[in-house]
This record gives C-alpha cells, structure tokens and sequence, in this order.
C-alpha cells in the first residue's frame, strides 16, 4: 500500500504498531492510566514495499545517541524449537528481541541494557547465541546473549572486556567470529580485525590478528566472509580480499581494489551474491558516493560492472544480496531500496521504502545530516518480512513481495522495457518518478480527455519529483515513451 496522506501510528512506552488508516497530518495524546498513547500522521513514501507495522520501544531521549539516534545495526533470528521468528534491535540503550512472528502485532519480549546513549551497536548471531558489540568509547563491553528461553526472558552469559572492549562490527563465518576494529581495555591496544573461534560459543577464543600477517592494513570497518574467504572493507585502503587458512592459522592475500574513486571512498561494507561472482559494496564517506557493482570472478584482477543510487544526494550504508537476483541497500535518509542485480551492468530498482520522511530527496533538502535515517536491514527470515532500523523513527516490519514481483531485470532485458515507477498513488502535492532508461525519454500526463496537462524530456536515468499542487482532482494518465517503447500507468490526484 502507498500512503498519500498519513499513516495512524499508536505509540506507547512498550512499542507502536501500525493501522493502515489514512488521516490529515495532526497529533493526538491519549493518557490511559499509566500509559501515554500517542496518535501521530506521517507519510512514508513507498513504492512496491509495503508497510506492515513498526515497533519504537526505546523513546527514552536521555539514552540517545548523536543526532536523537535511537537505533543502529538490525538481525533476524528463529527459533528451531518454537518456530518463532525475532527481530534483534541494536539500540542506543541496549539490544531489543522483538517478537515478529505475527509481523502485525510485534512486541518485545526481553531487553538486554548497555552501555547509555551508544551511537553503534551491532549484532550477530550462531546457534542460540546473540553477540553484541558496540563501538562507542569506554566503558564499553562485549556481550554474549543466550535466546533460548525466548520468547519469556533471555540470559547475559558475558558481559566483559577480557577478549576486547569494543568493536565497530562483528561477523559470523561458519564456527568463526570476526571482529572489525577490535580495541582493548585502556592502555591495551587496538588490532584492526580479529578471528575468534566459537566452538566453545559462549567463550571465544581468539585465533589470529590480521594485523600478525599484513601489518600494513590499518583499519578494518566491516567484512563479508565466506567459506573463511573475507571481502575486508578497509575505509579509506578501500577493498582487500583475504583467506583464513586453519591449518597454519594465518591470513593470506587473495585481491584487492583500490584507487577505484578520486574522492578518496571510505569502503564501508559489501556482501556477495549466492554464485560467488559478484559483490556489491557502498562507500559511507564523502556523503552521496555511489552503490559499487563489481566482479569478483578473478580476486587478482577485479572488474567494475555499475555504479549506481537513487538520487544524486543519497549516502548509501549497508546492502544485503539475497541469491543472484536482489539486493536491498539502506540508504540513510533516503530509506531502503531493493534492486534487481539479476544482469550486472542493468541494475534496476524494483521498489522502494523511505523510513525516514523528515529529510532526503522527498523533502528536496537533506539539512547537512547525511548519516540520519535508515541505519539497516534484515531480509532473510522464512516467513520473507523484510526488517529495516532507521535511526530515529524505530524497526520496520515490511512486505517486500510486490517487489520482488516487478517485472525487472532479465525480463525487462529481454522486452527492452524501461523499469518505470512512481509514487505515491494516490498523490496529492508531488510524486516522485524513476526509470532505468539510459536513452533520452519523454514523461507525460494527460486527463481523461486526452489532453496534455504536462510532459517534461528526460537525458539518461530518470529520478524526479513532480509537482501537482496545480493539477485538479480526478484521474490521469502518466506515461513515458523511450525510443519506440511506451508504457502508461494510471495515476490518482486528491488534495
């Protein structure tokens, strides 16, 4: 569904949840006994991903972190025994086990503190395990979580500084856990990735040090690993790829990629598609860096394929690949996006979810706060709901199936149709337009008439807003024609 009006969101201390009621752009407070409910309206653009509800259970502003942010990394776990499906909430105040298996009606089921007023916590898990890092300075920890006894109650097994203090990111390979920008107790040092064995889950036992092998790496922000096979994402070094091999507990050096962008790109995180033969990765730094599509088919000499984003402000963050088809990309202030990867080098948006409307490209302005908004996601839980954390607004639980729908990638390749969406609809002051077309195309929309209301010429990728303050109510036909190749949507106008 595509909301054009407003949403009514019900918040209370313990959560919000979700209706699919439109209403005008007003709040409401409700006290009821020792609960405040809070009615608010807001827009979510969406195109092809739906809203299903959304959970904002830590509201509290004294545990914030930079910028009013309430929310960082997101991870899915299920339960074997109960089938029960959770989505774990990395907060400013701690970690968060929602309970999502009626997507509906989510709720929390334990909470687990840390450290106050954390810009960074992020998640893990292996087995029945949750393991928590978080970046923030000292005091800090590194924690361990027990979920079996979910969904009543969970249990801290560790809680302490003994294998590090913090850590930017953690990943889990197999019975291996990788820690990225490992720092220790004060005084103690810092090692910029580390592997730790989990055969032992809740006592890692450390492995190796990166920096014992390739010293000349500095910094590890993120990895993807596979198979022990780790795509290093080394900031501003920019790419490395890296073996694990046991049998001499050492690092070797597969391939790297560098020098890629003049603006000097901080390599932030990437994830390979199911084949092995391409990896998508975004560059957090400067601000409005591309999504990168390259080949990694040959580790010695990898191939850039696409770069690409949804509007020229947008500071990508994290993506998440699923197969060889899809990948969904966090886009800070500019929400989730989920594209079709299927034909590398034709990458086409399939749809699209902004849970962050304060600021960003539908607001025409991102105010100087780049690193606002949609934080991550998480779509690979059994029931398909997509989970998406946005910094200040809480977790979003979404339906991403008329996405995955869409007739793109090798379909749209075979027809030589242009992927062609809008949204909202109905719309009531502007929507926004995207098309993957790179040949010179033409929008229009006439009335029922046939009359021509408005056209505007396009060179290359269309990602537009148009303006429908003027434009009467009723119903329209907005259409765009590349070359010989026209398609028209129905589009609704209501004030």
């Amino acid at each position: 569904m595509t909301h054009a009006r407003g949403t009514l969101v019900l918040s209370f201390k313990k959560g919000i949840f979700v209706n699919s009621i439109f209403i005008m752009k007003k709040i409401f407070l409700l006290t009821l006994g020792l609960y405040s409910w809070v009615l608010t309206a807001q827009t979510y653009p969406s195109q092809n991903i739906n809203l299903i509800s959304l959970i904002d259970p830590n509201t509290a502003a004294a545990t914030s972190g930079t910028d009013g942010r309430h929310y960082s990394g997101i991870w899915g776990w299920k339960q074997p025994v109960t089938g029960k499906e959770y989505a774990i909430a990395g907060a400013s105040n701690g970690t968060y086990f929602i309970d999502v298996t009626n997507p509906s009606t989510p709720s929390v089921s334990a909470f687990v503190a840390g450290k106050p007023g954390c810009t960074w916590r992020e998640i893990k898990t292996y087995q029945n395990y949750c393991y928590v890092v978080s970046d923030d300075p000292s005091p800090n920890t590194f924690q361990i979580i027990d979920m079996s006894t979910l969904p009543s109650t969970v249990s801290l097994v560790y809680n302490g500084t003994d294998l590090f203090e913090h850590g930017h990111t953690v990943w889990i390979d197999q019975d291996k856990m990788y820690i990225g920008a490992a720092t220790y107790t004060s005084g103690g040092g810092f090692s910029c990735m580390n592997i730790y064995s989990l055969a032992t889950p809740t006592a890692p036992v450390l492995l190796r040090s990166l920096a014992q092998d390739y010293s000349f790496i500095s910094y590890v922000h993120d990895m993807y690993v596979r198979n022990d096979t780790v795509y290093a994402s080394c900031g501003n070094q920019g790419l490395y790829v890296f073996k694990y091999l046991s049998a001499s507990n050492t690092f070797t050096q597969l391939g790297s990629y560098t020098g890629y962008s003049t603006g000097n790109a901080y390599n932030h995180s990437s994830m390979l598609t199911a084949d092995g033969k391409h990896l998508i990765f975004c560059d957090e730094y400067p601000p409005t860096l591309p999504i990168r599509y390259v080949d990694v088919q040959n580790l010695s000499n990898i191939q850039p394929l696409q770069a690409f984003k949804p509007y020229t402000g947008t500071t990508p963050h994290n993506p998440y690949v699923i197969g060889n088809k899809w990948a969904f990309v966090s886009c800070y202030q500019d929400g989730l996006n989920l594209y079709d990867i299927s034909q590398p080098g034709n990458v086409a948006l399939s749809g699209y979810f902004d849970t962050y409307p304060q600021g960003g490209y539908n607001t025409s302005t991102y105010n100087g706060n780049d690193y606002r908004g949609n934080w991550g996601a998480y779509p690979y839980l059994p029931s398909g709901i997509v989970l998406a954390s946005d910094m200040q607004n809480g977790v979003f639980i979404l339906d991403a199936t008329a996405a995955y729908n869409n007739p793109v990638g090798i379909k749209q390749q075979e027809t030589s149709q242009p992927n062609f969406i809008f949204y909202p609809n109905p719309a009531s002051d502007k929507i926004a337009i995207h098309c993957n077309t790179s040949h010179n195309s033409l929008i229009q929309i006439k009335n029922t008439l046939g009359q021509l209301v408005f056209e505007k010429h396009f060179t290359g990728i269309v990602q537009d807003y148009l303006n429908l303050q003027d434009f009467a109510n009723g119903t329209y036909l907005l259409s765009i024609t590349e070359n010989n190749y026209s398609v028209t949507k129905k589009l609704v106008v209501h004030h």
